[in-house]
């Protein structure tokens, strides 16, 4: 097993857990002087930068010529040594209309490069998957690009033209059964709990928008809130429509508006009731509500986000990320620790961080994969390609075998 992580802590997690020290930048690997130095292998597991493709980012693609152009390294090592598989793992926007040329770029250079891949992405999250299967109460769409060595007349004659795995649930799973209090330790085993509980100041934002939420409910008679986003600073009779406005914009303001107009009076007596929100940051004045039908913000999943204060219901999680926007479950008026985060990526809990502080550890585990979502889609598409993968290692057929006959993690 050789493996290469340029994150100096990440890498001292992984050999912490796998008693192996990766190698650094996989770009000091690829020079042909050195590009012996990676050893034969069967499968080449690897995940590029994904800012470059990312809506939270620029979206320059392989245009990024610090990180985007990493797909070509990887590309340098499959040359050179010709696993039977590569697993290629990125965001959900890698398959976004923006990233089209990108698309068809990787497509084209796998194949050159011999490998069979399919002229569409497998995109799939672990909430699709029931727990049994490996599945997590996390909605993690992300993009799986798996090849099998076939050589190159047959990668481009015999390419497929459909996803590998269905962007679905599985098994008639219903995803709607997930419960996010499944996965979250007793309160009386966290160390340090207080880290993990709300501060004050943002229980207040909380009660203030809980507020809001039980006096909108009773004067829409039990009608749920809109989901749009509801911005309190544009509750106005007439929507502010700046020149050069965005359309998508002026759209959230018509409706803020509109709604302002509709239920003038609980809202006047809401905000005569909270004198202090407009002393709230900017992002804290903001609601986007997704919780349906529940009753109360307490009852909720929340996320503060730039765009506002996020509550769903507390089924499945929104997908963790590499920044501080850790959820926060309602119930327990605490955000969920690191090893709840380990568990929600398919991590079992005696994983170790190496005793680094809960930051990093959090942006390892929002940069990182999805245990079953991972397994799931690999397993799915060797048993589709069986024969080939026979052809190109018959040690990873057998292992791709037993995998079918204990599906399980």
């Amino acid at each position: 097993m050789w493996a290469s992580e340029v994150d100096e802590a990440a890498a001292r997690v992984y050999k912490e857990n796998w008693k192996m020290l990766p190698h650094g930048d996989i770009r000091a690997f690829t020079e042909p002087e050195v590009l012996d130095s990676v050893p034969k292998h069967d499968v080449l597991a690897a995940g590029f930068p994904c800012q470059p493709f990312s809506k939270s980012g620029r979206q320059l693609g392989f245009r990024d010529t610090t990180r985007g152009t990493l797909f070509f390294n990887i590309c340098q090592i499959l040359d050179a040594r010709k696993p039977a598989v590569v697993l290629l793992e990125n965001v959900r926007n890698l398959a976004g209309p923006r990233q089209h040329d990108t698309w068809k770029t990787i497509v084209r250079e796998l194949r050159n490069l011999g490998y069979k891949v399919s002229d569409h992405p497998t995109v799939f999250s672990p909430h699709l998957l029931p727990p049994e299967l490996g599945g997590r109460p996390q909605v993690r769409e992300r993009v799986f690009i798996i090849g099998v060595q076939v050589g190159r007349e047959r990668a481009w004659s015999e390419a497929g033209t459909e996803p590998l795995v269905e962007n679905k649930p599985v098994m008639q799973w219903d995803p709607g059964l997930w419960q996010v209090e499944n996965i979250l330790q007793p309160d009386s085993e966290i160390d340090d709990m207080d880290s993990y509980r709300l501060p004050i100041e943002h229980q207040r934002w909380v009660e203030c928008w809980d507020d809001f939420v039980k006096r909108l409910l009773v004067a829409r008679g039990g009608v749920p809130l809109p989901g749009f986003p509801l911005w309190a600073d544009e509750f106005r009779e007439r929507p502010k429509l700046l020149k050069g406005l965005p359309e998508w914009k002026a759209d959230f303001l018509r409706k803020n508006a509109a709604f302002y107009r509709e239920h003038r009076t609980p809202i006047q007596k809401w905000r005569a009731r909270w004198p202090e929100f407009s002393g709230f940051p900017p992002s804290r004045r903001k609601l986007e509500w997704q919780a349906q039908d529940s009753e109360s913000l307490w009852d909720c999943v929340l996320q503060f986000r730039p765009s506002g204060i996020r509550a769903k219901r507390p089924t499945y999680l929104p997908a963790l990320v590499a920044i501080t926007q850790t959820s926060i479950y309602g119930p327990r008026r605490r955000r969920i620790t690191p090893i709840e985060a380990g568990r929600l990526q398919g991590l079992p809990d005696w994983f170790s961080f190496n005793g680094q502080k809960d930051a990093e550890t959090y942006k390892q585990l929002g940069n990182g994969v999805s245990v079953g979502a991972a397994y799931y889609v690999f397993r799915q598409a060797m048993s589709l390609s069986l024969t080939d993968v026979e052809r190109a290692s018959s040690g990873l057929a057998r292992a791709v075998q037993k995998m079918s006959e204990k599906p399980d993690l």
